[in-house]
């Protein structure tokens, strides 16, 4: 059986640490004894974040590693620089994402709403696949959205060169997120290591107007009916640290309860099909 599991002491990587959900649960997180590493791409909102949760917990350990993880090189210089520094890793929280008002390419010239928000999952996770597995028990978690709901498993234009929409490029990595979840959770049965994702709600952070998604006001307007980041943390708080959830993989939460994603999302054909493109577009 082992010893039950407990968070303290354990190595947790937030990607999106810096602000929204990602702070809100590595704050949790660190009242929990976690050793934390936040990840973003601004060395400034990193730093702040970490003394904030420094000024807030006493014997906080975090600390914070800067990577834009829509490039596909910043992602593998981050993870050789992480592994490097960390011989282990307990918890990986893959939350870094965002909306996109106009169609925009990556620096390895890929729709950047499908490059951020599912290839960046992909590419990290694949890459701290060894360590985590040799870590284990480890936890893997995705931070998806309700979005997936409006979304079919059709990838065959993820570029969305034809016809731009942002917000059916945002749910269409939402469902990508949890395809990704469900084979991967199939492929890690044994090792000690689970996957699961949540939906946080509707949440008010700047997700909406960072990248020109919709009007500033508007998305304040529509916001200010939303949950705070603290709520929509506890989900992704629960599922790193439950111990009743030792063992469980391959599953879809909301508000700390399993429930059920929608049928597009079990699709194992697509499922397979969507990991084979995205080796692809990696290079793995």
């Amino acid at each position: 059986m082992g010893d039950p599991w407990s968070i303290a002491g354990k190595v947790c990587l937030i990607t999106g640490g810096t602000g929204g959900i990602g702070l809100a649960a590595a704050r949790a997180l660190a009242r929990e004894g976690a050793e934390l590493v936040l990840v973003g791409r601004e060395r400034a909102r990193g730093e702040a974040a970490v003394a904030t949760i420094e000024r807030e917990t006493d014997g906080a350990s975090v600390s914070f590693m800067s990577a834009d993880l829509s490039s596909q090189a910043d992602t593998r210089r981050f993870a050789e620089a992480f592994t490097a520094r960390h011989p282990a890793l307990h918890v990986l929280i893959n939350n870094a994402g965002a909306m996109y008002g106009q169609r925009e390419l990556s620096a390895d010239g890929i729709e950047m709403t499908f490059a951020l928000n599912h290839l960046g999952y992909f590419l990290l996770t694949h890459l701290l696949l060894d360590l985590l597995k040799a870590s284990a028990p480890a936890r893997i978690v995705v931070v998806a959205s309700e979005a997936h709901q409006s979304a079919a498993a059709d990838f065959t234009d993820v570029e969305a060169a034809r016809r731009f929409d942002g917000w059916k490029a945002y749910c269409r990595t939402k469902l990508a997120n949890l395809l990704f979840t469900y084979e991967l959770a199939r492929r890690l049965e044994g090792t000690g290591v689970t996957v699961n994702a949540l939906h946080p709600g509707f949440v008010a952070t700047d997700i909406g107007e960072s990248h020109d998604f919709m009007k500033a006001f508007l998305w304040r307007f529509f916001t200010w009916f939303a949950h705070t980041p603290d709520i929509g943390a506890r989900t992704v708080v629960d599922l790193a640290t439950n111990p009743a959830l030792a063992g469980v993989s391959g599953h879809f939460f909301e508000d700390g309860k399993e429930r059920r994603s929608s049928e597009a999302s079990y699709d194992q054909a697509a499922a397979r099909d969507l990991w084979m493109l995205s080796e692809r577009l990696t290079g793995i």
